[in-house]
Order: C-alpha cells, then structure tokens, then sequence
C-alpha cells in the first residue's frame, strides 16, 4: 500500500557544532538545530499526517456522495441498476458476473479492521478492475476510483448497529450509482493518469 506520508528529519549538518566558532558557538549551532530547526521539522510531520487524514476524508467523500443514488428498487431513482455497456462488460471479463464481484468485494470489504474504504478501482497501466481496501481515510492512490464505500462506523451505525457486512451486502449495492461508475471507468480507460 502506498502511503502519502512523508517523515521529514532535520539532517545532520556538513560539519561539527563548533567548526564555525569564533564566529558562531557551539552552543548557538546545537540550540538553532537541534530545536529550533528540529521544531519546525515536528511541525511539518503533523501537519502533514492532519493533511492526509482530513485530505483523504474529503477526497474519499466527495467520490462516495455522487457514487450513491437512490434505489431503483424503490422506484426512487437508479442506484442498483447496473445497465449493459463498458463497466457491465469489465465486470464480466474480470469477475464472471455482477454478483461475483460483489460477493469478493463483500469479503474483501468485511475484512477491514476497524475503519477504511473498501474500492473497486480501475489499474490505469493494465486497464482491468481491481478491489482494493484503505485505512481510515488513505485516499485510493494505485487505482482510478470507480465505487467506494465507506466503513466507518458513522456510515452505518446508527442504523445497522455494529453490523458492517449489513450494509456491505444487503444495502449499499442497491444504491451504488452505477452510471458514476461507468463514467469514472470510461474516463478511466483514456487515461494514464490516476
């Protein structure tokens, strides 16, 4: 799994504390460093952990909001209703049916420990579907997004209690907006971008 975390280290310098005395002390050059420096150093890594975390929960996000739609089921909308054309087509090639994939994206799904996003993603270099997991809020970073959904317990608690694979399996497939989907996918396929 990639992560976007970088650790940043305030490095060594080129020469000892005290090389530059007269002119500057020893007790200066490891005060400015080791402190100083080191604290701007502290600083950038939590910000960037914070960046991560609070980026990704509003990338992840605003793909799962237009992912969703009301159920056709219900005569409310399209969600559910995964129509013939070129992600129905990828489905089949890669998966055997609609509901192969769903029953390997359950399991995959239902695996995560504690919070994450469970993905169905298109690999820009092979141009193939794939199913993919990340932890809490780690934005899909090998794969163009085609479905996400999300596993935090704030999607589905206070309905489905602690019982995630309720919502895996018996809900949220029957308002996944297929037609997203497929336009994620072709837009996908012209791309080598993620």
């Amino acid at each position: 799994m990639l992560t976007l975390i970088c650790v940043y280290a305030a490095h060594g310098l080129p020469y000892a504390y005290d090389a530059l005395e007269p002119f500057i002390s020893r007790q200066i050059m490891e005060l400015h460093h080791k402190k100083h420096h080191q604290t701007y150093v502290n600083a950038l890594n939590a910000a960037e952990a914070t960046l991560k975390f609070n980026g990704g929960g509003h990338i992840n996000h605003s793909l799962f909001w237009k992912n969703l739609a009301p159920a056709s089921s219900e005569g409310k909308g399209n969600g559910g209703s995964l129509k013939s054309g070129p992600l129905k087509d990828a489905i089949v090639q890669t998966f055997g049916s609609l509901d192969a994939l769903k029953k390997e994206f359950n399991g995959t799904t239902a695996g995560i420990q504690g919070s994450g996003w469970g993905w169905l993603g298109l690999n820009p270099f092979t141009k193939r579907l794939e199913i993919s997991t990340a932890a809490n809020q780690d934005p899909l970073l090998t794969l163009v997004p085609i479905i996400g959904v999300d596993i935090w317990e704030h999607a589905f608690y206070l309905q489905y209690l602690n019982v995630k694979v309720d919502v895996i399996v018996n809900a949220i497939w029957s308002v996944i907006n297929f037609e997203e989907a497929e336009k994620r996918y072709t837009e996908g396929l012209s791309s080598s971008k993620l």
